[in-house]
């Protein structure tokens, strides 16, 4: 399998050198398919019966002036599939190197490869075992010496693969208590230091707003504190909050159909991707400390569910008036924020599927960052590019808090449908006292409903890549 740029044409260097061993059939496959190596196509032939090479392929790359890691990650992903469906039992590929890095272009390749030959069938009732050759071995030409970027890349893609399979599974399987157990195995296997709060602690703690939102579920909350410390001395301490909602109804602000309700399983995105970098971060072991949160709980309805016009008190003790109670992952991210910041890390995040204004701004596709420090920014930025995960900065307009004030509280929980993303990022921002922070509002790109670059049609394990770039800085 051959990536190709657009200016690779016609064959020149080892690409000529490669035509001449397989007779001439590359150059006949690219003049007869009148292949221009435009990005994301494909062609393919099979070789003689003599040869022990059976079929030859080649994968459009686009232009070398735009050539990102990002587009070798698609490029790779292209030519998996193409040898899946090909029956291929083994595939063999030689990329073009981005920017003269053959580590961080093996580790793009690699990812590639394995998230777009990952399909989650758990829950289908056919066999699972695929049917005939399966695509078994794979090849990074002119890569060797590369295998410690292929380790990483194979560790990173298990947490993304725990993501998908997390934010993937249904509201029935993916419970607070599920949630609880995978980080408890997290920390069994990669020996982490685990706190799970129960509902007395977090009483005790104050968390009126985060059990706000949980008293009217049967099940009961799970506050999630997951610690990697690395063994010799940590170079900086860093804390990543996911919001955690396995399902939300809407609670008396009930979502309808239309509404989507069917798939708020996908609304503990951000904790599947803390649990999925966590997981990574414990295999690759950085010198930096880090914290894991989340406040995990659902958002139903019952006799006990919190109602439109009560006031909640946060751990930090400022006073909430829900005027909508569907506006409940801001809630639970309220006391996580307050908790991650006495614990004196120099920098936090928080990961949350939290706005429709979100999705409404940037699409499916892009993911909003919000943030008063501009060094944080700037590095989950670069981060983001790396990983390829797109990312883009908003602003956080503090007249805009405007909307928030309450008559009879200190804020409410939501304000005017204008600016609906940015607003609750103002809101988050008042349990933030001493540390630098960053709000990511996931939203959009948690979940795809068709197959595009290296994701299935599904859950996309969004963030963990990111995550574990801007952790480990490498």
């Amino acid at each position: 399998m051959i990536g190709l740029l657009e200016e690779s044409l016609p064959l020149t260097g080892i690409l000529s050198d490669l035509n001449d061993k397989v007779a001439g059939l590359l150059q006949i496959l690219i003049d007869e398919e009148a292949f221009e190596g435009k990005v994301g196509s494909t062609a393919m032939t099979r070789l003689g019966p003599d040869s022990p090479v059976k079929k030859i392929a080649i994968v459009g790359l686009g232009s070398s002036d735009g050539m990102a890691l990002e587009g070798l990650r698609r490029g790779a992903a292209t030519a998996a599939r193409l040898a899946k469906r090909a029956k291929s039992a083994s595939m063999a590929i030689s990329f073009p190197v981005w920017n003269n890095n053959q580590a961080l272009t093996a580790q793009a390749l690699s990812e590639g490869i394995i998230l777009a030959l990952n399909h989650d069938t758990r829950f289908k009732s056919e066999n699972k075992a695929q049917k005939g050759v399966s695509l078994a071995h794979i090849h990074l030409l002119s890569f060797a010496g590369e295998e410690d970027a292929i380790a990483r890349a194979q560790v990173i893609c298990e947490g993304v693969v725990l993501a998908r399979e997390l934010v993937a599974a249904p509201p029935n399987v993916a419970t607070p208590d599920k949630l609880a157990e995978t980080a408890t195995d997290i920390a069994r296997d990669y020996g982490l230091e685990l706190n799970i709060l129960e509902r007395e602690q977090c009483e005790s703690l104050g968390m009126g707003a985060y059990l706000g939102v949980a008293q009217a579920s049967d099940l009961p909350p799970r506050f999630i504190h997951l610690i990697y410390k690395p063994a010799g001395t940590a170079k900086r301490k860093l804390a990543i909050i996911g919001k955690g909602l396995t399902f939300d109804s809407g609670g008396l602000n009930l979502k309808i159909g239309g509404s989507g309700i069917e798939m708020m399983k996908i609304d503990m995105g951000g904790a599947a991707a803390m649990l999925g970098a966590a997981k990574a971060i414990a295999q690759l072991k950085p010198d930096v400390e880090v914290h894991f949160i989340s406040a995990v709980t659902e958002n139903m309805i019952s006799g006990h569910a919190m109602r439109p016009g009560d006031i909640l008190t946060a751990s930090n003790g400022k006073t909430i008036e829900v005027n909508n109670t569907d506006a409940e992952g801001r809630l639970t991210l309220a006391d996580a924020l307050v908790y991650a910041d006495k614990l004196g890390v120099d920098a936090m995040i928080d990961l949350a599927t939290l706005t429709g204004a979100c999705v409404v701004a940037l699409g499916d596709d892009i993911a909003a960052l919000f943030s008063p420090d501009e060094e944080l920014s700037e590095s989950l930025s670069k981060a983001a590019e790396l990983s390829g995960e797109k990312l883009w900065p908003m602003p956080m307009e503090d007249k805009y808090f405007e909307g928030l004030k309450s008559v009879v509280a200190d804020m409410k929980n939501t304000g005017p449908r204008a600016a609906g993303s940015i607003t609750a990022a103002l809101f988050l921002k008042q349990f933030v006292k001493n540390t630098r922070w960053a709000h990511l509002d996931i939203a959009g790109p948690v979940w795809s409903d068709k197959e595009s670059g290296y994701n299935s049609p599904g859950a996309t394990g969004y963030g963990v890549r990111m995550l574990v770039q801007w952790v480990t800085g490498s």
